[in-house]
């Protein structure tokens, strides 16, 4: 479980604790309950990162609810629902060279307006190539924590922050790559393969 967890976690458990010495019973079983479903929606599983550097891997957890074609590449936009791992990973190795927060609304996630209204952080990760992505707050996303800032380096499928209860990944496939996913797939953050670069990136 990642730590940001425990802020949700321990008052939970210490609300049932005392519900249950005054016995309160209904109280604290859905307090425990509650505290359950945290730590289980925070949890951080390990993941097979793969060692091809061609590979261009998932940002997030959760469905491809888009896939467009933009200018100077692919667009594919990543729903995460409640029950998906929130822990965001790095897609590429290389250098973090902008992180940008920008404050918005908090639209439902799978609505494309999000892409544009929503509050997200901006990153763009410079290795071998360019990748741009975007962590989109939604409806119940309220927070974005990132764990990496401008200038730091990361590795493919490193862990790079956390998006809080339902959010968006969109992420920009620069020109040139072969997809590797279509509309409606699941995939794992730092696992599944987003696309390959084609020779040179």
């Amino acid at each position: 479980m990642v730590k940001d967890g425990f802020y949700f976690l321990l008052p939970l458990l210490a609300a049932a604790t005392l519900a249950a010495s005054f016995h309160w019973v209904a109280v604290a079983l859905v307090l425990t309950g509650a505290a359950a479903f945290v730590a289980w929606f925070f949890r951080d599983p390990h993941r097979r990162v793969p060692s091809d550097p061609a590979t261009i891997v998932s940002p997030a957890d959760g469905k491809v609810v888009r896939v467009d074609e933009v200018v100077g590449g692919n667009r594919i936009a990543i729903f995460l629902s409640v029950f998906d791992v929130h822990v965001n990973r790095a897609p590429i190795d290389g250098e973090i060279v902008r992180q940008e927060y920008r404050p918005g609304k908090f639209l439902v996630a799978w609505d494309d307006r999000a892409t544009v209204e929503n509050e997200q952080l901006l990153i763009c990760l410079r290795g071998e190539g360019e990748i741009h992505f975007s962590l989109i707050a939604g409806l119940v996303a309220r927070r974005i924590v990132p764990w990496k800032k401008a200038g730091d380096r990361v590795n493919r499928g490193d862990r790079i922050g956390l998006i809080r209860f339902g959010s968006r990944v969109d992420i920009l496939i620069p020109a040139g790559c072969r997809l590797q996913v279509k509309l409606g797939d699941r995939v794992r953050g730092g696992e599944s393969v987003l696309a390959l670069w084609e020779g040179n990136p």
